[in-house]
């Protein structure tokens, strides 16, 4: 069973739409910022920092193009491209990103700091989604049989 089924369709709409318009934006600002910052050679002499910098341009990337594919899953399934039970399939899921270790991105400018935690948050916050998605759509025996985890998911739910 979808686990979008448990949603109202106008409020899984807005959710996406909005969480669409804002992974575009910072797909494009991380872009132009990435693009500007390969020109500008002054500020990094060291090859070491340079490879660096590259690689968390890349998971910055990766982050957003994960959510903007899932994003484009859940707006296919709404207009009825994707069936409700091949929603569920691996390959419509929120891919795996890698996240940024804190030591890293402190030596980084401002800028570059503000969109790696902009492009892992939003990463998580679609994460979390498609999770509380995953507990609507469990049968209501499987939640029951696990009081734990029953009391886990509404923990997590807090947070």
């Amino acid at each position: 069973m979808s686990p979008a089924l448990f949603l109202d369709r106008g409020l899984h709409r807005r959710l996406v739409d909005g969480l669409y318009l804002e992974a575009m934006v910072m797909a494009d600002e991380a872009r132009a910022y990435f693009d500007q910052r390969e020109t500008e050679e002054g500020e990094m002499d060291d090859p070491l920092r340079r490879v660096s910098f590259a690689c968390e341009s890349l998971k910055v990337t990766t982050r957003l193009m994960h959510v903007i594919a899932w994003l484009l899953s859940q707006r296919a399934w709404q207009r009825g491209e994707i069936a409700d039970a091949d929603l569920a399939d691996e390959k419509y899921r929120l891919g795996r990103a890698a996240s940024t270790e804190a030591d890293v991105a402190l030596a980084f400018p401002f800028a570059a700091r503000a969109l790696i935690e902009a492009s892992q948050e939003l990463y998580d916050r679609v994460s979390r989604l498609q999770d509380s998605m995953d507990r609507m759509a469990r049968p209501p025996a499987q939640q029951a049989a696990n009081p734990a985890r029953a009391l886990m998911d509404r923990l997590n739910l807090a947070f």
